[in-house]
This record gives C-alpha cells, structure tokens and sequence, in this order.
C-alpha cells in the first residue's frame, strides 16, 4: 500500500487532502480543509516592564494581525466565510490597538500613563504586552466574535461550522508570534 500527499495551494485559500493509493482503488479524500486568512494591519505601542533591554522602554511598531478561519466545506458562494464578514467582527475591536499603549497593569507607571492617556493605553492584566500575550488576545476575542456572528449579529452569514484556526501577530516584518488552542 502506497501513501501519498497532496497540497493543491491558490492565493484565496489552502487545501489539504491526503490521498490514499489501494492496488488500483481510486484516490479517496480523507481530510479536506479550506483555510482562509484576513490580514489586518495597525500601528501600535508597548513597553515591555520584564524586558532587561531597551523594549522596557516606550516603543512602537506596524503591526500585521492575521486572523486564519477554517471549514470543511465552502458555502452556498464556495466560500468559507466572506472576508468582510471578518472585518466586521473584528474592526472595532482592532481599532483599539491603533495608536494606542500596551502596558502591563503591574508596570510602576501605569497608572501615570493611564491618567494621562485614559483609553490609549491598553491594559494588560499583569502581564507584559508581548506579541504572544497579544496574539492570545486577538484571538480569545475573535473566538468570541465568531459564536456571536455565526448567532446571526453580522451583516454578512457566518456558518456555524466555521472555525478560528489561528491567529499570528506580526511584529516586525521577520518577527512573528502565532496563539492557537
């Protein structure tokens, strides 16, 4: 028995099927999954109060959130969700982020700050705001966002069946951090 793989890859999305060769059967699917990716971008800041280096001081940068959706099955538009209807659950949410402070709740002057700056800063429950801690965030979010949109309290339908994969938090242009459960 001969087994073998295939990876079929457009800009819109990515299949996987793996195929199996049985003496002469045909190749029978065993796992298909549509995977789509909505990258928003945004400009935002942190410090890093655990960090021993200059990202404990105030510092900012444009990052790159990729949200990653995943299905079985495309939908009646042979789609796995509309890329708006992504938008949607997750622009006000992002804006947040946009020209604002991630800072840790435990941080000597977050209180300062956040009297100065009120809702520009960005808690972050004793934690350091890192790519990883803002990955997580992003997505427990969009997980939620998703149950509500696929209850119906979107502009555009969002099947029940449809899922939140991953989510990565571009850093940099060469630096990424990726929460997924």
């Amino acid at each position: 028995m001969l087994a073998r793989g295939v990876l079929i890859c457009t800009r819109s999305l990515d299949l996987v099927a793996i195929l199996w060769h049985d003496s002469g059967q045909p190749l029978t699917p065993i796992s298909l999954v549509f995977r789509i990716c909505k990258t928003i971008e945004l400009e935002s800041g942190h410090l890093l109060s655990k960090h021993p280096g200059n990202c404990h001081f105030p510092h900012g940068h444009t990052r790159s959130v990729e949200l990653v959706f995943c299905a079985q099955e495309t939908d009646a538009n042979d789609m796995v969700l509309d890329f708006k209807a992504i938008k949607e659950m997750m622009s006000e949410f992002l804006s947040s982020f946009d020209h604002a402070l991630c800072m840790n709740t435990h941080d000597a002057n977050y209180e300062t700050f956040s009297n100065i700056y009120g809702d520009r800063i960005i808690p972050f429950e004793g934690q350091d705001p890192t790519s990883e801690r803002m990955a997580q965030r992003v997505y427990l979010y969009a997980k939620d966002a998703l149950v509500r949109a696929s209850a119906g309290e979107l502009t555009y339908p969002v099947r029940s069946c449809v899922e939140l994969d991953r989510v990565r938090v571009w850093e940099t242009s060469s630096s990424w951090a990726e929460y997924s459960e």
